[in-house]
């Protein structure tokens, strides 16, 4: 289980993008965090992966205090992220990037299984190198196989869906009701996507740096589908299932 504890962030050029955040992420659960641009969902999600240090305030895991551990401390104990924008890697293939997030060498046909789950034909791309002569696309589903190869006891995903096409979103749905039906810690997703909040366990609502609402998806997702599908964190005239 993850808390957070009052916790808050500034931005070097001033002002507070975290404000005094309470929350709690339960073991064995999707949890997807949803709100308006700019109202801090990937702050909180760089704090939480330690790629950010708070300016006060708790982060728990497991009861352990790990606020002051660093991204590789952290991934030590079990924390993965996968970026919004990833990183690319020259002179790594596909198969040394799965193989290094799992750790060990893996047989043909799980590699070829990982890549298959987040939209890419094995064969094509397994000994390509993750350099600039990949789509952004691409890179994003590579780094979300590397998530899945770490089995890790908290995933963080921010805005996993972000310059897929509509095919491969689809098959992300399915990876990720796969995950949540075989989760043995947390997964935590960043989106605006309606698919993706309807298949959450628990929505929480950041914007203004706050917590606007928190809850079982049953409670919050009708309040951000009201009138209209209108999302009432978000901006005026956000609609349909995308929340910005």
């Amino acid at each position: 289980m993850l808390e957070l504890q009052q916790l808050t962030w500034t931005a070097p050029e001033g002002g507070q993008i975290v404000r005094g955040v309470n929350l709690t992420i339960p073991d064995g659960k999707l949890t997807a965090i949803t709100g308006p641009n700019g109202g801090g969902k990937t702050t909180l999600a760089k704090l939480i992966a330690g790629l950010l240090t708070p300016d006060s305030g708790k982060i728990l895991l497991d009861g352990e205090d790990i606020t002051a551990l660093d991204v590789t401390e952290r991934a030590q104990r079990g924390v993965s992220y996968a970026f919004q924008q990833p990183v690319r890697f020259k002179g790594l293939t596909v198969r040394d990037l799965v193989e290094l997030a799992a750790g060990d060498k893996l047989p043909e046909q799980s590699l070829c299984d990982m890549l298959s789950k987040v939209g890419l034909c094995a064969r094509e791309y397994i000994d390509r190198e993750v350099n600039a002569s990949l789509s952004g696309g691409e890179i994003k589903r590579i780094e979300i196989a590397t998530v899945l190869a770490r089995h890790t006891r908290l995933s963080v995903f921010d805005e996993p869906e972000a310059g897929i096409d509509l095919w491969s979103f689809t098959n992300l749905i399915d990876v990720f009701r796969e995950m949540r039906q075989k989760l043995d810690g947390s997964l935590v997703v960043i989106s605006h996507q309606e698919r993706i909040l309807s298949i959450a366990d628990e929505i929480v609502v950041i914007a203004d740096g706050r917590i606007q609402n928190a809850g079982a998806r049953e409670e919050v997702l009708p309040s951000l589908l009201a009138e209209g599908g209108a999302c009432p964190a978000c901006p005026k005239g956000s609609k349909g299932g995308s929340y910005e």
